[in-house]
């Protein structure tokens, strides 16, 4: 665990598979989705499990089942990110820098370090236009709130 997160993504990021945005987010695509991708105003339903890079589990919706949480704001700026990258049905692998997760402050009282990649696998269920969010939406027989 001496690797510093720099070091680690350098490393990472020339394995094959594994694509590096402009942010330093880093992706590897699991199961190709088809369709839209959602923008920072939708809702995503997403599974997920999210570790540290030695492979600690420090969340998952394997219990608790899908969660739907809102693109733009209210997430860590590289799941914000990544969740654009991704179309509808797509699982994805997200290496995310520290300066896209929880910084130097890290989080869960110690259960994230500071300065630590994280590490989530995410599958994109479906997600919620904006448009269809307003109370005559467009989007018919999917399911209220």
């Amino acid at each position: 665990m001496a690797q510093s997160p720099e070091d680690f993504l350098a490393s990472n990021g020339k394995r094959s598979g594994v694509m590096t945005t402009a942010s330093g987010l880093q992706y590897e695509v699991l199961e190709a989705g088809n369709g839209p991708k959602p923008t920072p105003a939708d809702i995503v339903r997403v599974e997920y499990t999210g570790k540290l890079v030695s492979g600690q589990v420090f969340d998952s919706t394997d219990k608790k089942g899908p969660a739907m949480l809102p693109v733009g704001g209210g997430i860590i700026p590289g799941w914000t990110e990544g969740l654009q990258l991704m179309p509808q049905g797509a699982k994805y692998r997200f290496w995310i820098p520290p300066a896209l997760a929880y910084g130097a402050t890290g989080a869960g009282n110690g259960v994230i370090p500071p300065n630590a990649i994280t590490v989530f696998d995410v599958k994109l269920l479906e997600f919620i236009p904006a448009s269809a969010m307003g109370g005559m939406g467009m989007n018919g027989g999917h399911g209220g709130m």
